[in-house]
């Protein structure tokens, strides 16, 4: 075992990671439980968590590749109580069915408006196009976003 520091959801964590351990391993292992356990290839989008900023794979990533780095996971989105609003608006446009993709997803959306406050519907597809859902055919996940990015464009107007 090697330690690894990370910075997950701002909280700075020495943590233990075997060789050849990925990020997705070592964060459910410390009860991240957002950052879900799917197809082990990069293929589903599940696991996604922000890595300096930028949306990533987390069974891509090896733990010891992550050591210095920032980690955001769906757990540390939220600030206490108060939802953020592409949180908000995934629930209000009914974007969220069984929920198994929806952190990976918003993470992905969050990574896009940060970069991106106007995305156009084809930027938004784009954005989540790594994100697999089984439920939906991404109408309301793409309507939640556009509602979230205007949310969140009027909130840096007040």
């Amino acid at each position: 075992m090697a330690s690894v520091e990370l910075t997950i959801n701002s909280v700075r964590r020495t943590l233990d990671a075997a060789p050849g351990e990925t990020l997705l391993e070592v964060l459910r292992r410390e009860g991240y439980t957002g950052v879900k356990r799917g197809c082990g290839s990069g293929d589903c989008g599940a696991c996604t968590v922000l890595l300096d900023g930028r949306a990533v794979n987390a069974c891509l990533v090896l733990a010891a590749k992550a050591n210095g780095k920032e980690i955001l996971t769906i757990e540390g989105l939220a600030s206490g109580d108060a939802l953020h609003p592409i949180q908000e608006a995934f629930l209000d446009e009914g974007a969220v069915q069984c929920g198994y993709c929806t952190p990976g997803m918003i993470l992905s959306a969050y990574d896009l408006l940060s970069r991106n406050p106007t995305p156009s519907e084809g930027e938004i597809r784009q954005a989540i196009s790594g994100n697999l859902c089984r439920c939906t055919g991404y109408v309301k996940q793409v309507r939640a976003i556009q509602a979230a990015a205007e949310r969140m464009r009027s909130a840096r107007h007040e």
